[in-house]
């Protein structure tokens, strides 16, 4: 019974983390051109801007050859360890999971992805971080 809630636990911690993972994507575009209107040095960060490029690339590509998240299968493998049905359970879990997983045709998620890495792409050019 503890060893299954511990497992449980750990899935909504990795959604958790999952949720913040992508806020960092979108929300870290978002700054990145607001920081370009009203001149915020720290979206000029060379570490803050290679982190933020590879987290989307990282998405992108593993749309594109057809994987899953790991954030994703290392959760669904806990909470069936835990013996919890996959986003089905604690208050967390269900609002976070409502949050980021939405059905639509694999395709739409590949144009999204790539649409949104050529974004960050171009903010490259647009908004050139500095070392």
């Amino acid at each position: 019974m503890f060893a299954d809630s511990v497992y449980l636990l750990a899935a909504d911690l990795i959604l958790i983390g999952h949720i913040l993972f992508v806020a960092f994507v979108v929300f870290g575009l978002v700054a990145i051109y607001l920081g370009l209107i009203w001149a915020w040095p720290w979206v000029r960060s060379f570490w803050f801007r290679v982190l933020h490029l590879a987290a989307i690339l990282f998405v992108m590509l593993q749309s594109w050859v057809g994987e899953i998240c790991p954030l994703t299968t290392w959760e669904m493998q806990l909470r069936a360890r835990g013996g919890g049905e996959a986003y089905d359970g604690s208050f967390i879990q269900h609002w976070l999971q409502m949050l980021l997983y939405y059905e639509a045709p694999e395709w739409v998620f590949i144009a999204c992805y790539t649409a949104f890495a050529a974004l960050v792409i171009a903010s490259w050019f647009l908004v050139p971080p500095k070392r």
